[in-house]
């Protein structure tokens, strides 16, 4: 037997191996992503081409999402039902959306006087949340990472005055999520209608008033065209958080590597997308107040009436649905004791530091 040749092939054989184990372990992977939201929107769709790119970076372009607005391959909302279905393999929604199917939905995403961000994420990976949200979306076949945040969004566009509860009598208002069931009870109409569709129907009088985010994208939607007085807060969205869905066969057939890629670009996204709307809002405000926006507060009346109808709303669906009533259990025990933390530092804080800038 020749020597110099056997050693010269096992020297190599592991050049030979390494390349064909990488391809295993790193596969070439291509998934379509389609998202609830308009690519106008460059901050909110913005979310879900941020984390594309980062996935491909940080996989040498192996791992590739090629992202679609909303309406474009899935209407903006059936980003559920297309993940499920394995129409498409991911999408970007918000869970809100879809408390038709179960208003377990509604508090991994935002619900009437719920948390903020910071205490949203630590109810969600400190708190039993995502394992709470793991459980839900395994009925639907679908694993999520939460990803994406506005913030506090604003309380909306009216073409009048909004000055007692009077006011929302007969309102129809476009709102989503549980927060549609809570102007129900304060006496309103409200009806959820996807965002590209919100200036039509408002421009039509289709509907009185419309909420969405806030300053950077309700200017970009031109709502103060049509509806002059702007309402804060958004009680209903203390934080409103995304949400990535994934097909849980496509889940399952990523290897371990990729998975915590994805997990870390969602948790990138959801800090960039943060400070983005931080840093564009207050500059759109001022634009929108020195073109004629009429910036008001909600009256106490109201924030009062919605405090109390929010409270017999979640006891009411609790008693209706078990898996809300596990969801609100936690959710509430893990707010009140946020609430109460942040009363005592970020609060007074807040409400003196605040004002005297102002002042």
């Amino acid at each position: 037997m020749n020597r110099r040749i056997l050693l010269g092939t096992a020297a190599t054989a592991p050049a030979l191996a390494t390349p064909a184990l990488a391809q295993i372990e790193n596969p070439e992977i291509r998934w379509r992503c389609p998202s609830s939201f308009p690519k106008n929107l460059d901050i909110l769709y913005g979310g879900i081409e941020y984390l594309s790119k980062r996935v491909a970076e940080m996989t040498n372009n192996r791992f590739q999402i090629r992202t679609f607005a909303a309406g474009e391959i899935v209407p903006a909302l059936q980003v559920l039902d297309a993940v499920q279905n394995g129409t498409v393999e991911c999408g970007q929604t918000a869970t809100l959306y879809y408390v038709g199917k179960d208003p377990a939905f509604a508090p991994f995403a935002a619900i009437p006087f719920g948390m903020n961000m910071r205490q949203t994420t630590a109810w969600l990976r400190e708190g039993g949340g995502n394992a709470l949200l793991a459980e839900l979306l395994r009925d639907y076949n679908v694993t999520g990472i939460p990803f994406g945040d506005t913030g506090t969004q604003m309380g909306g566009w009216f073409r009048k005055e909004i000055k007692s509860l009077k006011d929302l009598q007969g309102l129809k208002f476009r709102i989503s999520g549980f927060a549609g069931h809570l102007f129900a009870k304060l006496g309103a109409s409200p009806t959820q209608i996807a965002g590209p569709d919100i200036y039509p129907a408002l421009e039509r009088g289709t509907i009185d008033a419309a909420e969405w985010i806030g300053p950077y994208d309700d200017e970009k939607l031109g709502f103060a065209r049509i509806a002059k007085y702007y309402y804060a807060p958004g009680f209903w969205e203390g934080s409103s958080r995304g949400i990535l869905m994934i097909n849980q066969k496509n889940w399952d057939s990523l290897p371990d590597t990729y998975k915590n890629i994805l997990e870390v670009a969602c948790g990138e996204a959801t800090l960039n997308m943060a400070s983005r709307y931080d840093d564009n809002n207050p500059k759109a405000l001022r634009r929108l107040i020195a073109g004629g926006a009429v910036l008001r507060s909600w009256p106490r009346e109201i924030l009062t009436a919605a405090w109390k109808a929010s409270g017999e709303l979640y006891d009411e669906t609790a008693a209706q649905n078990p898996r809300f009533k596990k969801v609100w259990a936690s959710y509430k025990v893990y707010r009140d004791e946020q609430f109460q933390w942040f009363r005592i530092a970020e609060n007074n804080y807040e409400n003196f530091a605040f004002t005297a800038s102002a002042q």
